[in-house]
């Protein structure tokens, strides 16, 4: 009788790992950095990975949009910067309240979003180039209006960095709020849905009668809210709007999500997964610091590990195919 491997069959435990890979990398982590570091399970520890994933979580719960879809997105970190620049001089130096700043610095993110999709969906720029366009420009404008300096933000929004309760980081309070937003928008919308089935196969998309520009859209600009909330959150813990700030975070939040196992071809992400794989890049992060290994070597951990990632994504999608 033939194998289950070459019916393309997998048992049961396989099909889990296959789908919650990154979870279980993300225990034997903790369990392995636990035994090398007392101090890595104490409460304040564990709170402070927290507060160090929120940021890049919340960029790659809307980068996970894009990825699912097929496409990239380089400009979040830069869209961040800007968001957050735009809320502190509306509200520091135009003196507009911090209710109305805040939502013009959201506005700004999605309008940037919605720039992207446009030359994308429109303009038929490879998304890699769109994208890679709006980071130098958001990060340019960033600049222009700071003048190269750090704005101060409104001391309510700068709360966003405190604790609630004297307990409970904020940052981590949003950065699970807006996973939930993804994880619904995703699993409970007909936008989420169309962002699979474009990712899958686009043309198939546009014949079943999916408006594959529009969905472009809505997916760019919720990348584009997503990184201005990230923005925010990262201006309050730092108590200033910092034109620089967030540098390279787009990376961070690619390599978030396709090591929660989404793939880079299109068609496959989920919310959990991405928030499981920001959380892997913030404990391998804070237990290298622990370890004292170099901030040199951290980055060819990281390296590895995202190389990994995409080799696994790669190996498992030509066992489809063998499969099939």
């Amino acid at each position: 009788m033939p194998s289950d491997a070459l019916l393309g069959r997998r048992s049961p435990a396989a099909a889990w790992f296959a789908e919650n890979g990154a979870l279980a990398a993300l225990v034997v982590l903790v369990v392995a950095l636990s035994l090398l570091s007392s101090d890595f399970l104490s409460v304040t520890n564990l709170l402070n990975v927290g507060v160090q994933a929120a940021v890049t979580a919340i960029l790659a719960f809307g980068q996970t949009f894009v990825i699912v879809t097929g496409g990239i997105d380089l400009s979040v970190g830069s869209v961040a910067a800007l968001s957050a620049i735009v809320l502190a001089w509306t509200a520091t130096v135009a003196g507009l309240p911090w209710p109305p700043a805040t939502l013009v610095s959201l506005l700004v993110g999605v309008a940037c979003g919605l720039v992207n999709a446009v030359l994308i969906a429109y303009g038929k720029l490879p998304p890699f180039i769109a994208t890679l366009a709006m980071l130098g420009v958001a990060r340019g404008l960033a600049l222009v209006i700071s003048q190269g300096s750090p704005i101060p933000m409104p001391d309510a929004v700068s709360h966003l960095g405190d604790t609630a309760g004297g307990f409970l980081p904020i940052p981590v309070i949003v950065m699970v709020v807006m996973g939930v937003i993804a994880a619904v928008i995703l699993n409970r919308t007909y936008a989420g849905r169309a962002m699979y089935a474009i990712g899958g196969n686009e043309e198939a998309a546009r014949l079943s009668g999916i408006k594959v520009g529009r969905q472009k859209l809505i997916t760019y600009a919720l990348a584009g809210g997503f990184a201005a909330v990230a923005g925010i959150v990262l201006a309050s813990r730092l108590a200033s709007a910092q034109p620089q700030a967030a540098a390279g975070y787009e990376l961070d939040a690619i390599a978030a999500v396709v090591i929660g196992g989404a793939s880079l071809s299109g068609g496959k992400g989920r919310a959990l997964g991405t928030f499981v794989g920001a959380l892997i890049l913030a404990v391998l992060r804070n237990g290298l610091n622990l370890l004292s290994v170099s901030a040199f070597w951290q980055q060819v951990v990281i390296g590895v590990v995202i190389a990994l990632a995409v080799l696994v994504d790669t190996l498992r999608r030509r066992g489809t195919t063998w499969g099939e």
